[in-house]
C-alpha cells in the first residue's frame, strides 16, 4: 500500500501547515487535491512513471534530510525502536527524553 493512503485518512487530524514534504511514495492526484483542498502545498516529488511529472521545490525537499536523520537517531534508541513500551504516553516520553539527551550531546 502507498503511504499516501494512509496519510489521506490522517490528514484531517494534521494541524494548519503551509507545506507538507514528502517522498514518491505520497505522490497520488487524490492526495495532492487534498492537500490543495486544505490549502497546503505540496513539495513532493512525482513517481518515475508519472504521465505527468509535477513540479516541487528541489532546495525544500532537501530539508526533508534533516527530519529522515532525526527519526534514524531516535531509532538508534533501542526501546523506541522496538516500542517497548505499551502505553502511548509512556512511549511518548521515552521519544521525549531521547530527543532532550540528543540534542544535549550535540551542543
Amino acid at each position: 500500500m502507498r503511504d499516501h493512503k494512509g496519510a489521506a485518512l490522517m490528514l484531517d487530524a494534521l494541524p494548519g501547515a503551509g507545506e507538507l514534504i514528502g517522498d514518491r511514495g505520497y505522490d497520488g492526484d487524490g492526495f495532492r487535491n487534498a492537500l490543495l483542498a486544505r490549502r497546503i502545498k505540496s513539495c513532493i516529488p512525482p513517481r518515475k512513471n508519472r504521465r505527468v511529472q509535477h513540479p516541487y521545490c528541489r532546495t525544500l525537499y532537501r530539508q526533508r534530510r534533516k527530519v529522515e536523520n532525526m527519526f534514524g537517531r531516535l531509532e538508534d534508541w533501542r526501546r523506541i525502536a522496538t516500542r517497548y513500551d505499551r502505553c502511548a504516553h509512556t512511549y511518548m516520553s521515552a521519544i521525549c527524553l531521547a530527543a532532550t539527551v540528543l540534542f544535549w550531546l550535540n551542543q
